[in-house]
């Protein structure tokens, strides 16, 4: 289920490239922000070396995420945003299957990853500018944890906007009794919690298949 089989060309903020020059472009913003121009060369390859190492690790997890929900790589970002939206359902009943997979798949992790990616989290942000300070480098320290405090207060208010959009994206593709909607009879989607998608063929997207044991 490729995505130019369903009609969708791929943005390009969504291949490798654009992946590795974002990430790019931010590490080596930042660096230059608090160290200055003057070891720019440095900053540049390790700029270099952490993209090749990010864009790597977000093709491996959209692969990973395609082989577990039943859809192409291509097309999990595009998937994820209108998650994240909460936005249009997909027409095609495998794809409403491949999302709930997707958001159950998220549910997963971020019930068993939030114990301990917040606080580590924390710990990097504000441990880095404590050590900015014991090495007298105030002006450096107080940048670092007003960055530390915006990012991870950030960090907060989107996950918890993304699981409320996941639960109401859910809901709308199943129904509040839970199982998609089958049979010829099933209309188009009425709104959150009213109804779901259904048409002849579309199964359920429950089962265990949902959560894959190899889930980040």
């Amino acid at each position: 289920m490729g995505s130019q089989g369903h009609g969708q060309v791929q943005r390009w903020q969504d291949r490798w490239w654009a992946v590795g020059l974002l990430v790019l472009v931010v590490w080596v913003g930042i660096r230059l922000a608090f160290d200055g121009w003057s070891g720019w060369p440095g900053i540049l390859v390790g700029g270099l070396v952490y993209a090749g190492f990010m864009t790597w690790f977000v093709m491996r997890r959209r692969r990973r995420d395609a082989r577990a929900v039943g859809t192409d790589a291509a097309r999990v970002p595009e998937l994820e945003r209108r998650i994240a939206k909460n936005g249009e359902l997909p027409e095609d009943p495998a794809e409403q299957a491949a999302m709930i997979r997707l958001i159950r798949r998220r549910e997963e992790k971020l019930r068993r990853n939030r114990w301990w990616a917040f606080p580590l989290l924390a710990l990097v942000f504000f441990g880095i500018p404590v050590l900015w300070f014991a090495a007298g480098n105030v002006a450096a320290g107080l940048w670092g944890l007003a960055f530390g405090a915006a990012f991870l207060g950030w960090m907060v208010w989107f996950n918890r906007r993304f699981v409320r959009r996941m639960a109401g994206m859910r809901q709308r593709i199943e129904g509040v009794g839970g199982g998609l909607v089958t049979g010829p009879a099933a209309g188009p989607a009425a709104g959150p919690g009213t109804g779901s998608v259904g048409g002849p063929g579309t199964g359920s997207a429950g089962g265990a298949e949902g959560v894959a044991p190899g889930a980040r």
